[in-house]
C-alpha cells in the first residue's frame, strides 16, 4: 500500500479523536448555550420555558446522544446548525475561510520574501558585524508577541499620521483589489513579522551546515560563481527545514489567528471560533475546529509530499 494512501486512510481515525476532544471540551466550560444567548434574561424563564430551549436545541439528551446525531450528520455533509446565527455551520465558515486564507498566504509570503534572503545574508556573513544585527533583529521579532506589534502599529498610525488602519467588514480581492490589499496587509505584516525571524534563524542554521559540505567546496573548486553556489546549490538543500516549519505555520494560520483578527476587527475564522465559544455554540464550535484539524492535515500531507521534491534523497516509505 503506498504511502498517500496510508496516511489518507489516518486521516478519518484523527478526525474521530478531534471530533471527541472538541465535542467534551466544549460542554466542560462552564454554562449553557441558553444562558450564554440570553443573557442576565435566562433567570426569568421559568423551568418549562428552559426546558423547551434545552429540547429545541437537542442540548436536553445526554452527551452520547448529542455526539451520535452531530456525527451522524457529519458522515451526511452537515455541521449542524449555529444558534449563533441560525444557518447551517459549513455556510459559515465557508464564509470567513476566504479571509483567513488570504491572510495566511500574504502573512507566509511576507515572512519568506523577508526571512530567506536575510537567512541567507547572515549564513554568507558569519560572525561578521551584520551577520549579528541580523540575528539582533530575528531575537527581537522572534520575542515580540504578535498583538503588541500590532497594537504599535495601529497606535503609530492613528497618532504619527492621524489615520486608522480599514477594519470591519471583509472586502474580497476580487470585488476591490486595492480596498481588499488595504485592509489585509497591516495584518500580514503583524502575521508576518515573527514568522519571518524564524524563517530568518533556520535558514541561516541550515545554510551553515550546507556551506560547509564537500559538494559546495567542489563546486567553488571548479569556478562556480558565489553567488551561483550560494542560490543554486546551497540554499535548495537547506530549504527541507525551512519546509518544515512552514508547514506548522501555514496549518496555525489556517487555524485563524485570534488575536489579530481581533485587534484589526477582522471577520475570520479564529475570531468565529472565539465568538463561538464565548456563545457557546457548540455546533459552531465543533465544526470550525473539524474543518481546521482537516487543514492541518492536507498541509502536513504536502509538506511531506514537498521533501521528495526538494530532496531526491528523501524516500516516502512504501508498503
Amino acid at each position: 500500500m503506498g504511502y498517500l494512501m496510508r496516511r489518507l486512510m489516518t486521516f478519518p481515525l484523527i478526525m474521530l479523536g478531534v471530533s471527541i476532544l472538541v465535542f467534551v471540551a466544549i460542554r466542560l466550560v462552564p454554562g449553557d448555550a441558553i444562558t450564554a444567548m440570553l443573557g442576565t434574561n435566562a433567570g426569568l424563564l421559568t423551568p418549562e420555558q428552559r426546558q423547551a430551549l434545552a429540547a429545541y436545541f437537542g442540548i436536553d439528551q445526554s452527551w452520547f446522544v448529542q455526539y451520535w446525531h452531530w456525527l451522524f450528520g457529519v458522515f451526511q455533509g452537515n455541521l449542524g446548525i449555529s444558534v449563533t446565527y441560525g444557518k447551517p455551520v459549513l455556510d459559515i465558515i465557508l464564509e470567513r475561510f476566504p479571509l483567513t486564507l488570504e491572510l495566511a498566504l500574504l502573512s507566509m509570503a511576507i515572512a519568506l520574501l523577508i526571512g530567506l534572503p536575510a537567512g541567507v545574508f547572515a549564513a554568507t556573513r558569519n560572525e561578521r558585524l551584520s551577520d549579528l544585527a541580523v540575528r539582533i533583529v530575528a531575537m527581537v521579532g522572534q520575542s515580540t508577541p504578535n498583538f503588541v506589534l500590532g497594537l504599535l502599529i495601529i497606535y503609530a498610525l492613528s497618532a504619527g499620521f492621524g489615520i486608522l488602519p480599514a477594519m470591519g467588514a471583509f472586502t474580497p480581492f476580487w470585488q476591490d483589489p486595492i480596498g481588499n490589499l488595504g485592509q489585509m496587509i497591516l495584518p500580514a505584516l503583524t502575521l508576518g513579522f515573527a514568522f519571518a525571524a524564524s524563517v530568518t534563524r533556520v535558514v541561516r542554521s541550515a545554510m551553515l551546515d550546507v556551506l560547509s559540505d564537500d559538494y559546495v567546496r567542489t563546486a567553488r573548486s571548479r569556478g562556480v560563481p558565489a553567488r551561483g553556489v550560494i542560490w543554486r546549490h546551497a540554499l535548495p538543500n537547506a530549504l527541507i527545514p525551512v519546509v518544515t516549519l512552514s508547514g506548522v505555520e501555514f496549518g496555525y494560520l489556517l487555524g485563524g489567528a485570534v488575536l489579530v483578527e481581533q485587534i484589526y476587527a477582522l471577520p475570520g475564522l479564529g475570531r468565529l471560533v472565539l465568538d463561538a465559544i464565548q456563545q457557546r455554540d457548540y455546533a459552531l464550535v465543533q465544526g470550525c475546529v473539524l474543518f481546521i484539524a482537516f487543514n492541518f492535515m492536507i498541509v502536513n500531507l504536502l509538506v511531506d509530499l514537498a521533501y521528495v521534491a526538494l530532496d531526491p534523497r528523501v524516500r516516502l516509505g512504501e508498503g
